[in-house]
């Protein structure tokens, strides 16, 4: 039995699943990111696999999505890259908010996403060592190259600034962050949004510099950018194994 609950910690609304009765008493805690012109609602399958796991499960909405959403669709697709870094630069307070409540048991803090919010989540793993283990489905952590392709900033944007501020967060220059915990990555090879090319570029960049040893990829023939049994089934086996 779990429980499911949306309540606000901190600044925003979360999505908060547990093992029945443990809502007030740490536990180990996947906070878990959804993807873009989604909700926390609609991820809301992680929550529930994973508290049946016996996890805590946070998912705040990102910026102008979900319970934050403004209701202006255009302007949302082309706010990708600034909604990402907002979703970034809000995890500290987040974090907090959780171990101000103690939420958090031992430290025990994991991070996970799909897509954007797989992005969001190996974002995450490269500047803030308290996390213990990442998950990232669908997603890539070359956001730089990446913008060139996938929601390239509107001309009258500051281009420049928004990467200036991601780059901050890539792993390009981050890998043997990444390499001291235990990182999952999983990618349908059809992918027809985020390439799975991005997560086959991290592996060969960790593997090509000895740093693959705490790396598990798992890759599915034939899947385009949707969330699988086996990619759920996998993220949860893989928090069981190193959380």
């Amino acid at each position: 039995m779990i429980e499911l609950e949306t309540q606000r910690l901190g600044d925003h609304e979360i999505l908060h699943a547990f093992p029945a009765g443990k809502g007030q008493q740490p536990l180990p805690v996947v906070v878990f990111y959804h993807g873009f012109t989604s909700s926390k609602l609609v991820y809301s399958y992680f929550a529930v696999a994973l508290a049946q796991a016996g996890f805590r499960v946070v998912m705040p909405d990102a910026p102008d999505h979900g319970a934050r959403f403004t209701g202006d669709e255009q302007a949302r697709l082309g706010q990708f890259w600034q909604i990402l870094h907002g979703s970034l630069n809000e995890f500290a307070a987040l974090r907090d908010a959780m171990h101000q409540v103690g939420l958090v048991a031992d430290n025990r803090l994991a991070v996970a996403g799909a897509s954007m919010g797989g992005m969001t989540a190996l974002g995450i793993m490269t500047r803030h060592p308290e996390v213990k283990s990442v998950a990232c489905l669908m997603g890539s952590g070359y956001f730089t190259s990446l913008s060139q392709t996938l929601f390239p900033p509107r001309e009258h944007d500051d281009v420049e600034a928004v990467m200036a501020a991601l780059a901050q967060w890539e792993v390009t220059h981050a890998l043997p962050q990444l390499a001291s915990r235990p990182l999952f990555l999983w990618h349908g090879e059809a992918d027809d949004i985020v390439p799975a090319v991005e997560t086959f570029r991290l592996q060969q960049a960790l593997k090509s510099e000895g740093l693959d040893g705490n790396l598990t990829c798992q890759w599915e023939a034939g899947v385009r950018h949707r969330i699988t049994p086996a990619a759920l089934d996998a993220t949860v086996a893989f928090f069981r194994k190193h959380l």
